[in-house]
Parts: C-alpha cells; structure tokens; sequence
C-alpha cells in the first residue's frame, strides 16, 4: 500500500498562507542549507520548472511519482501559463470546477477519497505526495499516512490552517525533527493506528 503524504509549509501556530492561501512571505526561509535538504530528500516536490531553474531537473524522483493538489494551489500555476506545473510527476486536481487544460493533469471532480484510496492501493515503490491546500487536506485527513511539516520561524496569527475540517482529534507519532539554521523545522510523523 502506497503512502499519501501531506507535504507542508506553515508557520509556527499553523497556519500554510494568509487568508487567501498567499504563502510568498516563506520564500526567504528557502536557503542554501534548506535548498540543499530539499533537492536531496524530497526533490519531486519542486515544480518542473524550479528545477530547471535550479538545473536538477534531471533528478530521479526519490519519495514520490504521484502529487494531488487542490485547485486554487493549482490556480497559482495556472495564473503564470503553467499547465502542468509538476511535468515530472502523474498530476492530479481536485476541483468540481476546472477542467484539465493539459492531458497530463486529470481531474478529479468526484469521489476523492474513493480515487485517492485507489492511488494508494496501486503498485508501486514510491509514494504520494498531497500538495496543498487546507480544503483539500481536510477532506483527505483520514487518508493521510505521513505528514512532512516545514515550519517556518514566523508567526501569522490567523490565515489558511493547515487542515480545512471540522474538529476531530487524529493522531500521529513524531519519527524525525530535523533543525535547520535559519530557524526551520522539519518533522516528520506517521499516523497512530
């Protein structure tokens, strides 16, 4: 069974962006060093043209093969002409009211949970990574196996939490913290069962 794993930024009290999902004031947490882990550990989870930009686009992916984002985080690439902002890795939208501008993003208008569930229970060695948004990880929470969080020294105070739902405890177990000099925090948690 595949994992789904919730790949996040957020601030130190939770929250992923403003109040309308704008999360560019994280940008100059990005550094050497942390550009450096990402492009190490988790380099799928630049966008195709970051890695260009970056000259790793020739990078094997190491986690995952799979990203299911929501529509507005969707939205951002869109805005900019990118029609497949993760080229390098199968796409997946959930959104009852987009329709794919590119063969190579499906849609996913209905049954989410159904279709992720059917993500998770292919074949395959490499996992699936949840890009964003709060909506989106709300409906999935129970799905979710692993979350990836990246906290950023920065406190916002209110904005986009995290998960999008309604209250109901989840639990998870802590299996690595990873500090970084410029005050960001990587934990890494499996989920409780």
């Amino acid at each position: 069974m595949r994992k789904l794993t919730y790949f996040v930024a957020c601030s130190i009290d939770g929250f992923i962006g403003d109040e309308g999902g704008d999360a560019s004031f994280m940008y100059p947490f990005v550094d050497e060093q942390f550009l450096e882990f990402l492009r190490t550990e988790y380099p799928e989870t630049i966008s195709t043209g970051g890695r260009r930009a970056l000259g790793i686009d020739d990078l094997p992916n190491r986690r995952f093969d799979t990203i299911v984002q929501g529509r507005a985080s969707y939205e951002v690439a869109l805005k900019e002409g990118v029609t497949s902002p993760y080229a390098h890795l199968r796409e997946y939208v959930a959104s009852r009211t987009l329709e794919s501008p590119d063969p190579h993003v499906e849609i996913i208008a209905d049954h989410l949970v159904a279709r992720v569930r059917e993500l998770k229970a292919e074949e395959g060695e490499q996992d699936i990574y949840l890009c964003g948004g709060s909506r989106l990880a709300g409906e999935l929470i129970d799905e979710i196996d692993e979350l990836v969080v990246k906290t950023y020294p920065i406190i916002l105070g209110t904005g986009m939490p995290m998960f999008g739902s309604g209250f109901d405890v989840s639990e998870f177990v802590l299996d690595e913290l990873r500090p970084f000099k410029n005050g960001v925090l990587v934990r890494t948690y499996g989920r409780k069962r």
